[in-house]
């Protein structure tokens, strides 16, 4: 097995088990906020805000997963009807989308984003975080999806078999 598969499995192993304990986060503030809510009557406004944060993370971090796995939505009845060889270059095309995509939106967008938040010392309503920290997902998602991008450029490019 080569270093960069050991790397890229890592990588993905580590982004799972992150993703693992947000949602367990998520679970579990849920269900303090039904309930202090219901049986102690009262209702704690940071676990609204904590959920949210969870899910944004969530949602994006997932972004960066499905993308290393090939698992993203797409659309691929005109992909399918293509040759082999075809495929492979729609394929690479596709990735350098998703790479130029991920770098521009995710990781200079979502860099600004972060830097601005911060400079301006924007804090979270009920939690009173930096807004810059919640918002350091984008700039890390948009890396990892650049690297896998980059990996599975590299894996269609020497391995024929792998579309």
């Amino acid at each position: 097995m080569s270093t960069s598969k050991l790397i890229f499995d890592k990588v993905n192993k580590t982004l799972e088990w992150f993703m693992i304990i947000i949602f367990a986060l998520l679970v579990l503030d849920v269900l303090f906020q039904v309930f202090s809510r219901y049986l102690l009557g009262t209702s704690f406004t940071w676990t609204e805000e904590f959920a949210r944060f969870s899910l944004i993370w969530m949602t994006i971090l997932g972004a960066a997963y499905l993308n290393a796995k090939r698992e993203h939505l797409s659309m691929d009845f005109l992909y399918d009807k293509l040759s082999i060889s075809n495929k492979r270059k729609a394929s690479i095309v596709i990735e350098v989308f998703i790479f130029l995509f991920a770098l521009i939106v995710m990781f200079l967008g979502g860099a600004n984003l972060v830097y601005t938040t911060l400079h301006l010392d924007q804090l979270s309503g009920t939690l009173r975080i930096p807004l810059g920290y919640i918002y350091a997902v984008l700039p890390f998602s948009g890396f990892l999806i650049m690297c896998f991008s980059i990996y599975h450029i590299v894996n269609i490019y020497t391995n024929k078999n792998n579309l």
